[in-house]
């Protein structure tokens, strides 16, 4: 399975809402700005986003977007079906070979694992492994 611009942009968005979250609406534009990416496409993509209820708008002067639940309560998983549909590595409906019907159900079944795993919140607080703070001390 391959996530197109859809998804990974789509989870852009909802990771800076995220990292806003409480802090009232967010423009689209602010968003496009500092991920470099198109505004109009954002717009697209909002509009499912909204219409599945994971995002408010809020309209005005100061109006923008926020999440409709809290970064906790939503997985990328839920992002990624609404913009993306369906998780599936193959059609294996098609499959007349039980072994590899089987091996790409458990394809599947791991990536659903790992994304409906996986909150916004998740995201947002990520370090690499191993990646310390980087204090600087000065004597």
């Amino acid at each position: 399975m391959k996530i197109s611009t859809k998804g990974r942009y789509g989870l852009t968005i909802m990771m800076e809402l995220a990292g806003r979250f409480g802090e009232g609406p967010t423009s689209l534009k602010s968003i496009a700005e500092k991920n470099q990416l198109s505004e109009h496409y954002l717009e697209q993509l909002i509009a499912p986003l909204r219409n599945a209820g994971l995002v408010k708008s809020i309209r005005g002067a100061y109006g923008g977007y926020i999440l409709s639940r809290e970064p906790e309560q939503i997985t990328a998983g839920e992002v990624i079906r609404v913009l993306e549909g369906p998780i599936s590595v193959v059609d294996f409906t098609d499959e007349d070979v039980a072994a590899k019907r089987h091996l790409w159900m458990q394809i599947r079944d791991a990536i659903a694992g790992v994304i409906d795993s996986t909150t916004l919140q998740d995201l947002i607080t990520y370090r690499e492994q191993g990646q310390e703070d980087n204090y600087m001390f000065y004597i």
